[in-house]
């Protein structure tokens, strides 16, 4: 059985909830993120969406972030090097939309790739995430997640 997710890189969360569901998606063997399955694991609407991409809002944001964006391939891929000249070109046009859409101001993108034991990633599928502050308060504190 392919491991498409890995609870190791949740016990940095402070609401164990999300570990949880990581751990139900590991017993069902699948990737969370695969079209065939995104439905059953991620309530959020979607979006935007294309032929390679599609971007909802994360179900579990990390802490601090005011805006907090999914951006997935559509196929299961884990690296760069399987993502296309159209993707490439997709993944800005459907991100600059996006960011224009929601009046983003500002962000830090973070795409993972690869193995997670480097990635940090909960899920072994190629994604972006999109994420941003409340730079207006201040009193916020950064937003901190997992690399490695």
């Amino acid at each position: 059985m392919a491991d498409f997710v890995n609870a190791d890189n949740t016990t940095f969360r402070l609401d164990p909830t999300y570990r949880g569901v990581i751990e139900n998606i590991k017993k069902d063997g699948v990737c969370p993120f695969c079209p065939d399955n995104f439905s059953k694991y991620h309530k959020n609407p979607i979006l935007k969406e294309g032929t390679y991409w599609l971007l909802t809002r994360n179900m579990y944001p990390y802490e601090g972030a005011k805006q907090h964006v999914l951006i997935l391939h559509k196929a299961h891929i884990e690296t760069f090097a399987d993502i296309s000249s159209e993707a490439w070109i997709e993944f800005k046009a459907l991100s600059d939309a996006l960011i224009k859409e929601i009046g983003l101001p500002g962000g830090t993108l973070i795409m993972r790739f690869g193995d997670t034991r480097y990635t940090g990633a909960s899920v072994r599928h190629l994604h972006a995430n999109l994420v941003s502050p409340d730079g207006e308060n201040p009193d916020r504190k950064p937003i901190m997640t997992r690399v490695g």
